[in-house]
């Protein structure tokens, strides 16, 4: 049983589904919530005036907070919560390398028929890369 599980978590429907998981499964156990800030895909890269990244960065910082509110009325207790910036994959597995966490639940697509048989580009990332055990919740 994992005392401190990390939960890569932004807010969709899919990251909630693994945060119950891991709430109703290590019902005692620490749960990080991890919110990672993909420049590629936010428009970042796309924003060449000055003072324009501190602007991005809060607006970023501004959702993941809300996402981490969100979060805590699911859990109804407190959880710790993280924001880091880079490659959705990679960060999750440095962060769950880096720090004492046991287990990381992660949701996977939607994705319904043959495509389900792919887990979504992060999860799958994090699953082969992973140096502790990872939970796949749908």
């Amino acid at each position: 049983m994992p005392d401190h599980v990390l939960v890569p978590f932004d807010g969709t429907p899919q990251s909630e589904t693994a945060l119950e998981f891991s709430l109703e499964e290590w019902p005692d156990a620490d749960v990080t919530l991890l919110y990672v800030v993909d420049p590629v895909t936010s428009g970042f890269g796309q924003r060449a005036l000055p003072g324009s990244s501190e602007t991005w960065y809060e607006r970023a910082r501004d959702t993941a907070q809300a996402a981490f509110d969100t979060a805590r009325e699911i859990a109804g207790r407190p959880l710790e919560t993280r924001i880091e910036v880079g490659s959705p994959a990679r960060v999750v597995v440095d962060v769950a390398r880096e720090d004492p966490f046991e287990h990381v639940v992660i949701g996977s697509h939607g994705r319904e028929g043959v495509s389900r048989i792919l887990l979504g580009s992060v999860a799958e990332g994090v699953v082969r890369r992973s140096s502790v055990p990872v939970t796949v919740v749908r």
